[in-house]
Formats: structure tokens, C-alpha cells, sequence
């Protein structure tokens, strides 16, 4: 079931050729393919969406986080629907269909894009930024005036195998008191205690939480998903403070548009990812 839709949908995932990167292709359409790519970003209010020629592919930010965390380049992503399913509320389900299934080396080199300059980008009290560095980390911190989340922050390498155990469980979070308004506004129709942390105004509806600071970590979740639109794996240092999915976004758009920013090249030495098994070089997966 969508998160916000409340629709059911069928989803299917699909080996893709080398240098095919992401593909969503919605089968209830005659096929019709979106590209997961900035070019095709949609609206961002609580939920990272692409829309080309008003075909509409909802909730994206889940399964694209998996995708990056598992080191996956290429797939094609069949749906009988707009929205993709909300599952656990976390891409714990994803990554685990995906490494059930397995993965297969290709024999093209994996294309990197190496952050050559500092991107930084303030809104308000929020804040993204990019920096060069030769691996990919995510720094988060959030703020929320809640007894159960107050200020927290980590830190996570993407490329030493932390995704799949620190950050692919960690579930989406709302508030109770929020609901209602969300519900008016077309939102959060297949939204449930299976597949949403609930907070009360000083409590937890559907304890017990997977980690303590589970909420820092689903905003990591997200970023990684919503920087997956640059199209390829990053080289670089993300740091956020109270950013949201309109400020990753914006990041991609601003890393697209200025290709002084960044240079695209290949790795020699082996990947990580504990996902993988370890004869997999770094090499594009599918």
C-alpha cells in the first residue's frame, strides 16, 4: 500500500544493461518509463516524487535509498500504480528481497561523480552541504521539540557496509497531532501503526523503537534516497542539519547545473558494501 495514496500497488524489480541506471516503468500504462533522475523531480512535501509527461511515480526515496545502499546501478523498477509501497515504513524489506535475489558484476566500470568543490545551501535554520572526500559519509542531525527526539545527530560511511545493519531498518515517524490536517490534504491515506512510528505529544503509540535514535536515522535513509536523483554513486561528505526532502533535492538540482562542481571517474580497488559478496569489484551492479 502507498503511504499517502492508500492505494495498493505491485512492484517488480528487474535485471537492467550496464549504463541504464534507474529506470520506473508503470505497467498499468502501457509501460510508459520515468527516469529517476532530477530532470523528472515532481513535488517534494513529504515525499520525493517524479512526473514525466504527467505520469506520476510517488514515494520514491525507500527503495532508491536500498538501491545506493546496496550499490546497485541499474533496474528497472515495474509498478501497477502511482505510489510505491510504504511496506515497514523503512527500506529493511526492500534490501532484503533485493539481496535475496542477488546481485550480478557487469563488466563496465562503475562511473563515480567525486565532489571537486564545497556546496553549501541554508534555508532558514535549515542547512545541506557537499563537500570533496574520497569515500561517501552522511552527517545528520535533527531538532525536534519532542520528549523522544530532541536534538540528534550521526554520522554513517556508506562505503564500509553500515547501511544495511545502522540505516535500512530505521522507519518513517509521525505525529499524531498532525494527522488529521495531513489526512485533509490528501496525505497519509494507507498511513498505519504497521508501517509509521506514531508520536504522541510526549509518547510513542507503537513502541518499542528498532533504535534509539531511530529518527536520525530514517532522515539519513531518505537523504541517501533523494541524492540518488544525481545518478550516480557519490565521492564526497554530505553534511545536514534539519534539511527535508525540498533541501536534498535542491542540492541534486545545484550539483547538476554546475559541472565545475564535480568530475565523473572510475575506482580501481574494491568495493565494501556488506551487502555484496566480496568477489564483487566495483564494477556497475544490477
Amino acid at each position: 500500500m502507498g503511504l499517502h495514496s492508500g492505494a495498493f500497488v505491485r512492484v517488480r524489480i528487474l535485471p537492467a544493461p550496464a549504463k541504464t541506471g534507474i529506470i520506473f516503468r508503470r505497467t498499468d500504462l502501457d509501460g510508459f518509463e520515468v527516469e529517476a533522475g532530477i530532470r523528472n523531480l515532481a513535488r517534494v512535501s513529504y515525499a520525493t516524487s517524479l512526473m514525466k509527461k504527467s505520469v506520476l511515480i510517488s514515494t520514491t526515496e525507500h527503495l532508491l535509498s536500498a538501491f545506493i545502499g546496496l550499490g546497485i546501478d541499474n533496474a528497472i523498477v515495474e509498478l501497477d500504480n502511482l505510489e510505491l509501497p510504504i511496506l515497514d515504513g523503512s527500506a529493511r524489506p526492500f534490501v532484503e528481497l533485493i539481496r535475496r535475489a542477488g546481485l550480478r558484476r557487469q563488466r563496465r566500470p562503475r562511473i563515480y561523480l567525486r565532489i571537486l568543490r564545497a556546496i553549501e545551501l541554508h534555508e532558514g535554520k535549515k542547512f545541506i552541504a557537499l563537500y570533496p572526500a574520497d569515500r561517501y559519509s552522511v552527517s545528520y542531525k535533527i531538532n525536534f521539540p519532542h520528549p523522544l527526539i530532541g536534538r540528534e545527530s550521526r554520522h554513517v560511511e556508506l562505503t564500509d557496509g553500515q547501511y544495511v545493519s545502522t540505516i535500512a531498518p530505521a522507519r518513517t515517524f509521525g505525529f499524531l497531532d498532525e494527522a488529521e490536517a495531513m489526512r485533509q490534504q490528501g496525505l497519509i491515506r494507507g498511513a498505519s501503526t504497521d508501517n509509521v512510528v506514531v508520536l504522541t505529544r510526549d509518547g510513542l503509540v507503537n513502541p518499542p523503537l528498532r533504535f534509539q535514535d531511530e529518527f536520525v536515522r530514517h532522515k539519513i535513509l531518505d537523504l541517501i534516497g533523494d541524492l540518488a536523483l544525481i545518478g550516480r554513486q557519490i565521492l564526497g561528505r554530505v553534511v545536514a542539519d534539519r534539511a527535508g526532502h525540498a533541501l536534498h533535492t535542491a542540492l541534486v538540482s545545484r550539483l547538476v547545473r554546475d559541472q565545475t562542481l564535480w568530475e565523473e571517474t572510475t575506482l580501481q580497488e574494491e568495493s565494501t558494501h556488506d551487502s555484496m559478496p566480496t568477489e564483487l569489484p566495483v564494477e556497475q551492479v544490477l
